[in-house]
């Protein structure tokens, strides 16, 4: 993203480091004080009738009401969301991270106003951390109940399929928010979208010319830009292009998160 790039670059200084930590200690803040009754949680959460006639602080206070669970399953939310966003944080920096949970926010209050009497909260706001992770670690196993060990890329695909149907069945605040939520991911990651399908077609013709009896390149369709590894010399290695570097290079797996990007001026 050349723009994101440029944005780095003159702002980068205003990323907030360990912002996902800062956003699970304040649910954990505002849980200890609705458990106590010092709180009331719906006093806190996003209406935009409301916040536009002086509840001001509902702009903010949304992201740190906790989920409405169980205390088992808010941990879990919380650790999940603390291991994903920080990984983020690591792989994109701290003003990256900072931008798509900002570009995240200001999507679902802006869309918000088009139903200005609903309350809103931030679950896809924290899915589209889950997506983001997902995608760019998809064989990352997670254990179900602490037992059942499954890949994340199949629990992300479970999530785009309840996305999908909670927008075709839900509410107009509902479906807003999932608009919201996949937009920010689309954001991030339509440009990475475009090379991989790019990837897949160019595949896609090598077999075709292949079952045509067409002789086969001697040139790779792909080489690690770090290591020198090729489609040719590892066939079955899993070539991926980095979302944050500014050229088409690839990598291979596994120097995808552990390379020096790529930054044209």
């Amino acid at each position: 993203m050349p723009l994101l790039d440029k944005l780095e670059r003159r702002l980068g200084r205003f990323g907030v480091p360990r912002l996902s930590l800062y956003l699970v200690a304040g649910q954990v803040i505002v849980y200890i004080l609705e458990f106590f009754d010092r709180l009331n949680p719906a006093l806190l959460g996003f209406v935009p009738v409301l916040a536009l006639h002086g509840q001001y602080w509902r702009f903010v206070t949304f992201l740190f009401v906790p989920p409405p669970v169980s205390w088992v399953f808010i941990a879990f939310a919380w650790w999940m969301f603390y291991l994903m966003g920080n990984a983020l944080e690591e792989y994109w920096g701290a003003f990256r991270f900072t931008v798509f949970l900002l570009s995240g926010y200001l999507l679902t209050v802006g869309l918000a106003f088009l139903v200005p009497g609903a309350l809103v909260d931030n679950l896809f706001l924290a899915g589209s951390v889950f997506l983001a992770f997902a995608y760019l670690n998809p064989e990352f196993e997670l254990a179900i109940f602490f037992v059942l060990p499954v890949k994340i890329r199949w629990l992300a695909l479970f999530a785009w399929a309840t996305y999908f149907v909670s927008f075709l069945m839900g509410g107009w605040a509902a479906r807003l928010q999932i608009v919201a939520a996949v937009g920010n991911f689309f954001l991030f990651f339509s440009r990475h979208l475009w090379l991989r399908a790019g990837q897949h077609r160019r595949q896609m013709e090598l077999s075709a010319r292949k079952c045509g009896g067409e002789p086969e390149e001697d040139q790779p369709r792909h080489r690690c830009r770090t290591c020198g590894k090729t489609s040719l010399t590892h066939p079955r290695e899993d070539f991926r292009y980095c979302s944050k570097c500014s050229d088409d290079s690839c990598y291979c797996s596994e120097h995808i998160f552990n390379h020096e990007h790529v930054v044209k001026g």
